[in-house]
């Protein structure tokens, strides 16, 4: 009777020599394996770090599965083509193609518009912020409540998904809304400062359908206006 190869009879020292060989290759194979063009960060921050505000099993599913989803659909989208091997931002700004995007653009952008909301949060977050942006916001909208009303009217007023930004268009400071995936950083709509998603998965497990309820609580307990500052300054 002929043995096939998975249920021969093992001789003396044949098995261990087999496994160290299969272990050998795999691990050759696992060196080889090229890294992806684009790798989904860290959160700057643990999965229940902004809890009870955003629920840890909100980033399970929000950072876990959609942001990481974004990532590897862009990964095999741009595999083998000029675009791997070039910065995320690079690919969002040369997929946007005017206002007529290529198909890359919506995973491109979707990877860049979490990564950046992700940092316009923080544990202890909200109130108000100080200094230079302070100043430059009563300036351009009357006060720091004002803004608040204007951005918070942004994010409960776009339609379906999308995205509430606060800009600095030239030497301006400006709220803007924008839909699915689109991002003032390939528009050119303004340097992007502080970004808040409306898209219902950042939501709906923590409030369910009540997005004023999301937008509140993000501004009075979660904006990190640290990081706004910085982005304000080298903007």
């Amino acid at each position: 009777m002929m043995l096939s190869a998975t249920n021969a009879p093992c001789f003396a020292g044949q098995c261990l020599t087999n496994r160290k060989l299969h272990q050998r290759t795999a691990t050759q194979k696992l060196r080889l394996a090229p890294c992806a063009a684009i790798q989904l960060d860290d959160l700057p921050y643990s999965l229940d770090a902004l809890e009870p505000h955003m629920s840890k099993s909100t980033f399970e599913v929000h950072w876990g599965k959609h942001h990481r989803t974004y990532v590897n659909n862009l990964n095999n989208q741009i595999q083998g083509k000029d675009l791997e091997s070039k910065s995320l931002e690079e690919i969002v700004k040369a997929t946007w193609n005017g206002g007529s995007p290529s198909p890359e653009f919506n995973n491109a952008a979707q990877s860049w518009n979490h990564k950046f909301f992700w940092h316009s949060m923080k544990p202890g977050g909200g109130g108000e912020p100080s200094g230079e942006l302070k100043s430059a916001i009563e300036k351009d909208f009357g006060s720091i409540e004002d803004f608040k009303k204007e951005f918070s009217t942004a994010g409960a007023t776009q339609f379906g998904s999308g995205w509430a930004w606060l800009v600095k268009d030239g030497d301006k400071l400006k709220v803007i809304k924008t839909p699915n995936a689109e991002t003032p950083l390939a528009s050119g709509a303004g340097v992007p400062l502080l970004t808040m998603d409306v898209w219902e998965h950042a939501y709906y497990l923590d409030v369910q359908n009540r997005r004023p309820d999301y937008i509140k609580t993000f501004l009075g307990e979660l904006v990190n206006w640290d990081a706004v500052a910085e982005r304000f300054a080298s903007a």
